[in-house]
Parts: C-alpha cells; structure tokens; sequence
C-alpha cells in the first residue's frame, strides 16, 4: 500500500470544489494528472462508454462524488470515495474518523475471500446416494472447474472447496446443492463464477441422476466476512451537558435495541450500508449484491439483527465491532471502462481487493457510530438539517461568503425555505431606509454575436443575466444618496453635475418628473464594473424602476428603456441601445440599431449552458469604440465585409439557439472570435482564458461585450461545472447569476 499524506485535512467543506482539488493535488492524494482531470470533468463516464455498458442508452446520469477525511485504517491515512446525494453522510463520516484517531484508528481484517457458486439438483432418485457420490469426486470436480479458468488459478486463485447438501421444498421434495468456493482474486467474479457453475453442472447432474434446476453464483458472500473494530476513550463522546459515559452507554444501548427489534435493526443496517455503498459506486463495485449480502448476513440466525456489536471496553471505552460479508473486485471489464471508478480507486489507493474490502467495512462501521451518536445525543435530523438549510440557501442565492451565517440562522429559525434565507441575507446586508421603500431589479447582458458590428447597423444577439442588478428606493428628507456597496460606491447626489452617476439619477428623476423628490437610494449588483456584461445599463433600468415606484409615477417597459438608454448615452457617448434593451426587457434578442431599434424577442426552450468569465482587466467602451471607429475609417472596406459576416452570423446564430444546436453555435463562436480578434479587440489575457474553456470542454468561446479586457462567454453543453472549475483554477472570477430566457422580476 502506498504511503500518502496525514489524512487530516481541516476545513476542507469551506473550499471552492477547485481549491479542494488543487488541496489534495499538493498534499499528495491526487497525482497532477488525476486532478487535471478532476477539474475538466474528464473522470466521468461518457455516453458513448455507457453505451456499451448496457442497453438503450439516452444519457448519463451524475450524483456528487466526494472524499472523506481523517481516516486511518490499519495504521495507514486514508481517504475514502465516495458518490452518494445524502446530505451528511460525508460530514459524518469525516467526524467519525477524526474522533477514532485518538483511540488509535480503525482495525480491519479479511481472512479469506470466496464466492459460492450453487448448481441445485432437483428430483434426484437416491439423495444420500447423490451426496456421498459428490464428495467422492470432489478433486475431479475441482479439476474440470480450473480448467474453465486456468489463468486464474495462475494468478493465485481458483476453486479452493467443492461443498454440498440437502434441502427440503415447499412442496416436500428434497434439492441436492453443491457449492463451488471459488477464490477470485481482485475481481468480484461473478462472471467467472458463474461460468465454472455451468461448466460442472452436467457431471454433477450425472453423479446425482437428477436435474439441474439453477447454476448461479449466490451473492450471500459469507465465505468472505470482514471484521473491522475501534475504539472511543469515553471522554470524547462528551456533549453538552452529557457526560462521554452517558453518550457511550446511549450508543450500546441504541445497538442493542437494533439487536432485539427487527424494525430498528432495518434502520440500523441501512445506516451501515450509506456508508458501504458510496464507496462501492465510487470504485465501481455491484452495490446491490453487497446489499443483499448484507440483509441476508443480518438475518444468518433466522432473525434479522444488527451487523454492529458495541459494548462497553475493560478500560471504559467505547468499543465497536462490525461482520460483514464483502466481496469486491478492484479488476475487471466494467471498472476498466468507467473512468469515475478508476479514479475513485487511485484516491483510495488501495492495491488489492482485500484491502478495499476492509475500507469498505471501515466506512460502516464509522457510518454507524456517527449515526448512533447523533441519536444518542443531537438527534439524527440536525445534520440532515444544517445540510439541507445549506442547499436550500445556496439555491436562494445567498453568496458564498455569507452562507455559513445564513446556515446557521436558517437552522436556528426553523424555517428551512427558500424565502427565510432570503429574509436572513437582507438582515445582514441591512434593512432598507425605509418602510416605504420599492425595490425593482434589471438584467445584465451576454452578447454571443454582433459586438461592435452593432454599432454600424447590423445584427446582434444576446441574452439576459437574470436578475443582475436590484435596486431599493425610499423617499429621503436629505440630498439624494446613493449606495453601491458591491462597488464600494457612497454618493450624496448633486442635482446640478450632469456626469457619471450623478448626471444619470438626475436624468431619470428629470425623466420622470420628480426632479423636486430627494430619495436614498441602494442598489446591489452581481455585475462588476466595466467587463461587457451591461452593469451600467442594468442600474439604470433598475433605478428607473424603482424610482418610479417609489414616487408612484406609471412607467412601463417601453418608457424606463427610453430613459435607460439616455443614460447609456451619458456614459458611453454613441450605444447601440442593445444593453438598455436587454436589461429592460430580459429576454433572449436579436438586436439592430440601423434606421431605429429593432429587436426581435427569441422564444428559447431552455437556458444556454453558458459560462461567463471575468478577467483581470477593465474594459472602457468609449475608447474601445472610438478605436474601431478610427480603424473602421481607415480601411472602410475590410471592416464593413467583417460586420457583414458578423451579421450574418448573428441570424444564423439566432436560430441554432432555438433549436438548441450548441455545437453547431460554438463552432460559429469559435469563427466570430477570429473577427472580434481582427478588429483588434480581443487582448492575450481573454485569449488565454477562451484557450482554457475550450481545453476544459467548451465547443464554443469568445469575448463579450467591448473587448480590450472585460470578459468571455463560453458555450458548454454538458460541461458548465468543469470549465467554470477550470477558469476559476486558472484565477479567473466566474459569473454566478443565471444566464436565462425568462422576463426579470420587477
């Protein structure tokens, strides 16, 4: 077994799922190419494998794949895979192994490993003839059952026992069955197995003179029983106001209970089997045979009992104990093909089936204590909770440097929803000025095709960032302030300066006719500033919005996009108006500026599967426009056939978009790059960073909005999580408001 790092990794569930990978890449855990592949996406299983696996293939289907610290098993660190969507197992677990540390890790041990394979002969004229005929042979049979296999009896293993014996039917009738233990190496071996049962079965049915009814491997492995034990000093098990005594003694108490009682016990053992099948899918493993291994195992005693003992030690520590029946394979066809299983056994760096097979029983055995010490103490739904409340909060969009605070008072409330979590965030964030006070919200704007050409009166399209901008308005009885805390920007308004955002808040209280009403004003934004994505737009829309409803002024869609773009055109002196118009009306459109607006909204079925990436530098799209204005007047031409493909592009990409098309739309990206890149708005830094989202998966990418800086949308069916890891890896800030097809609120 490889020697590898303390498996104590503190504080790992704070990190971004990059910065955890990047974690076990330097401590050791993952090999440089492993957490390459990690962070591209590259370990999961594709179609076209899965197509091969089974039948009638339409797609694959994820569940989280996780690791679990602290582990140290047999004196060696480990950590543990696993792929499992129950919240707080893997906390749990984590837990677990970190208190069993301290009374010096688990034990674990698998004396032999073999798989029965029955052959059941039925109507046999003399059983007691059939069965001493059967032992009789028993070196012959063994002979013929190696020469299925004689590769694996080469590599150590083979069939080890030929056993046999009778059993009575409903009906009456006697069944002769003979096992065939067979020691299968690394492999689980059930193909095997099953292949030396109907290779002996016509001798053993001609030794017995009856009928071969089955020949099947049986998957109640009780020829393959692993043993794991830990120790808890008591003084860890304390717990508030409870002693570690009265924490031990609930934990025995609570086994023995799933001892007595079946019904407990079916709880009991599911806990043990949360833990056994994460890591068995993570490495690739039948979990539905060990399962039935396993039930079947509980029951041996014709009562269905736990799989754990947990008593009370000679020197008062808590001491477990779990059989189990586990026979996995770390070799073989279906692990060969499934990549996620290859990578799950490289984290738990195990170099045999024995030795996965006593991680395995580890996992219980910890699985369970964690639970019986949550029922003995907590109660088992505070985990379940805090994690639940931490999915529902993330789903609110609460953000990440908040959420471990809204967590906990989601929980503390009880009031696990979506809307308390938003109530919560706002708590923090401050309460409005007023009780009168109107929010309304804005899009942000991602544009695919038709930068800059645009502005000389060809196509654009472009889709809104839902929600991207809000903006919260009360009258004041002081000067006007304004509030962007996500720009570190407090203004008090000066209703005569005509610039900047003073000029815009004094078009839109001209606009709409309150030049007279001084408010107090707080917007929030997802959007920095200056990157191409519309923030100035966005607060613009918002602020018109919000004003006019604070002020009781009638303002529909039409009006507040006037207004917006009168501002677009204070800070960015010739707009094209498709950022107003995308933050106004938050739909999917294809946009033109030439002899009046015109924007056609797009019916889209879905939302694109599209990542937003910020660089490190700041576009100004005044300058930038100026600059192509200057180039496009000197070589008039070249520029106006480059804006006529650019056009081009833009319808056609219109309708690959309401079809879904996105491999035919990325490629077209890809092509549109090229031109942006020859009109010299592109930069190495976006470069670089449309390389990176390509190499992670993106069939599309390219820079949006001005250019010089700013940002790129990348166009990623079925791999948004890998290239968003990857850029982020790479130091870029990624965009974690939605980019949809639907209307913003108001």
């Amino acid at each position: 077994m490889c020697a590898l790092s303390d498996s104590r990794i503190a504080g790992l569930y704070k990190l971004g799922v990059s910065e955890r990978i990047a974690e076990l890449e330097r401590l050791g855990w993952l090999a440089p190419a492993q957490a390459a592949a990690l962070l591209r996406g590259r370990q999961v299983l594709s179609i076209s494998a899965a197509d091969k696996m089974i039948e009638n293939v339409v797609g694959v289907f994820a569940l989280p794949f996780a690791i679990a610290p602290n582990f140290t098993v047999n004196g060696r660190d480990c950590l543990l895979p696993l792929v499992v969507e129950e919240p707080s197992i893997v906390a749990a677990l984590s837990s677990a192994a970190g208190l069993a540390r301290e009374g010096g890790g688990f034990q674990a041990k698998l004396e032999e490993s073999l798989l029965a394979g029955q052959i059941y002969i039925s109507d046999c004229p003399d059983r007691d003839a059939a069965l001493a005929a059967i032992q009789a042979s028993r070196e012959e049979l063994i002979q013929l059952a190696d020469a299925v296999h004689p590769r694996l009896a080469e590599r150590g293993g083979g069939v080890r026992s030929i056993e046999d014996r009778s059993i009575q039917l409903p009906s009456g009738a006697c069944s002769v069955v003979v096992h065939v233990l067979v020691d299968t190496c690394d492999a689980m071996g059930a193909n095997a197995v099953n292949t030396i049962c109907e290779a002996i079965a016509p001798r053993i049915e001609e030794l017995c003179g009856g009928h071969v009814a089955l020949r099947i491997l049986s998957n109640l492995a009780d020829r393959s029983v692993v043993t794991a034990t830990v120790r808890f000093p008591s003084e860890l098990l304390r717990d508030g106001n409870r002693s570690g005594a009265a924490v031990r003694d609930s934990i025995v108490l609570a086994n023995d209970l799933a001892l007595a009682d079946p019904y407990r016990a079916a709880t009991h053992n599911k806990g043990i089997m949360n833990g056994i099948d994460a890591v068995a899918i993570a490495t690739g493993n039948d979990w539905r045979a060990i399962e039935a291994g396993a039930h079947a195992y509980a029951a041996r005693n014709g009562h269905y009992a736990a799989l754990t003992d947990w008593s009370v030690a000679e020197n008062g520590d808590l001491a477990g104990r779990i059989d189990i029946p586990l026979k996995v394979g770390t070799v073989g066809g279906t692990l060969k093909s499934n990549p996620a299983a290859a990578m799950g056994l490289a984290i738990a760096a195990v170099t045999s089936a024995k030795e996965l097979a006593e991680l395995m029983a580890v996992v219980g055995l910890a699985q369970n204590f964690a639970a019986l010490k949550a029922l003995a103490t907590t109660g088992i739904q505070a985990g379940h909770m805090r994690m639940h409340a931490r999915s529902v909060a993330a789903n609110a969009g609460v953000p990440g440097h908040r959420l471990d605070e809204v967590v906990e008072r989601l929980v503390e409330s009880g009031e696990v929803k979506a809307w308390k979590a938003r109530e919560i965030l706002c708590d923090l964030q401050g309460p409005s000025t007023d009780a009168l006070a109107s929010t309304a919200a804005a899009a942000g704007k991602v544009i695919l095709f038709g930068e800059h050409a645009v502005v000389y009166g060809r196509h654009a399209l472009a889709l809104p960032i839902e929600n991207a901008v809000s903006a919260t308005v009360s009258k004041s009885d002081s000067p006007s302030t304004l509030r962007v805390a996500d720009w570190d920007i407090n203004l008090s308004i000066d209703a005569n300066r005509s610039d900047g955002l003073h000029g815009a808040i004094n078009i839109i209280r001209d606009a709409l006719g309150v030049a007279d009403y001084n408010f107090a004003i707080d917007v929030r934004s997802h959007l920095p500033r200056g990157v191409g994505l519309g923030s100035s737009a966005a607060i613009a829309v918002a602020l018109t919005r919000a004003i006019a409803l604070c002020a009781d002024v009638k303002a529909d869609d039409a009006r507040v996009n006037g207004i917006a773009y009168e501002c677009e055109k204070l800070f960015h002196g010739t707009p094209s108006g498709i950022d107003n118009t995308l933050a106004c009306y938050g739909q999917p459109t294809l946009f033109r500026s030439s002899d009046g607006l015109r924007s056609t909204a797009l019916a889209v079925a879905e939302p694109p599967p599209v990542v937003v990436a910020i660089s490190g530098e700041v576009g100004l799209t005044r300058e930038l426009v100026a600059g192509v204005r200057e180039r496009y007047d000197e070589s008039t031409s070249h520029y106006e056939q480059i804006f006529d493909q650019i056009d081009s592009m833009s319808q056609q990409g219109a309708k690959l978009l309401q079809r879904s098309d996105y491999e035919s739309l990325g490629r077209l990206m890809n092509v549109c790059q090229g031109l942006l890149n020859a009109i010299e708005v592109s930069t190495p830094d976006l470069e670089r960073m449309i390389a990176i989202a390509r190499n992670a998966g993106a069939v599309g990418a390219k820079l949006t909005g001005a250019g010089g800086g700013g940002s790129i949308v990348a166009l990623c069916p079925g791999n948004e999580e890998q290239v968003r890891t990857a850029l982020r890896q790479a130091g870029y800030q990624t965009l974690d408001v939605a980019v949809g097809t639907e209307h913003c609120n108001e």
